[in-house]
């Protein structure tokens, strides 16, 4: 079976990222459609393909996935030899727990970083609820590490979907400047240099003219 994802701007497309990188652990064939954002005529593009107006959408022969973690875990199910999330039960559900915890907060982040792969400037100022949501987001890739009961540069660390979940967020670290300890300015390193990230980093700055 091949898939059709449905995506946004390199550049500027957190949520398209994350399902790029999942079909690339899964090992899955796809083809890649890219509909420009903040355009007179993006919605109406959009809802060509589903009710949500949203990328990232998957389209398989069991109909169009929305949303990068039903995406992630339809993966996991037509994948299963992948072993896209980690192995070990307890590591498993922590894995899941972070993605989901990610997936559905950190709004100050999202809403005073937005996610820019040409971006090499500081937030300044950086305003208090931004900060309590790094030193949040640095301890749970702590939790995550700690899980852990692998060898590795990645989050558990044989890279696994909640690398792809938190690749945006390397991406925001960086591209603001944030000072990182030691072991997290590693681990952004660890994502920069992931074949999959570098493919699409190189293509969002081609967007850019970069």
């Amino acid at each position: 079976m091949s898939y059709h994802l449905i995506i946004g701007d390199k550049l500027h497309s957190s949520w398209s990222l994350r399902a790029a990188l999942a079909l690339d652990l899964a090992g899955a064939s796809y083809t890649e459609e890219l509909i420009k954002l903040n355009q007179p005529d993006t919605r109406e593009q959009l809802l060509k393909h589903s009710p949500t107006a949203k990328v990232p959408l998957l389209k398989t022969e069991h109909g169009t996935i929305a949303d990068s973690l039903a995406i992630a875990e339809y993966l996991v199910e037509r994948f299963p030899s992948a072993s896209l999330w980690p192995k070990d039960i307890a590591a498993r559900a922590q894995a899941r727990s972070a993605c989901a915890q990610m997936h559905s907060g950190f709004f100050a982040m999202r809403g005073n970083m937005p996610f820019d792969l040409s971006r090499d400037a500081p937030l300044s100022p950086m305003p208090p609820e931004v900060k309590t949501e790094i030193e949040r987001m640095l301890a749970l890739w702590a939790e995550c590490r700690a899980a852990s009961n692998e060898s590795g540069p990645f989050l558990f660390g044989e890279v696994s979907l909640a690398d792809a979940f938190f690749a945006p967020i390397a991406v925001r670290l960086r591209t603001y400047q944030v000072e990182l300890p030691a072991v997290d300015a590693a681990y952004v390193e660890t994502i920069y240099q992931w074949p999959a990230f570098k493919v699409w980093q190189k293509a969002g700055l081609e967007e850019a003219g970069r």
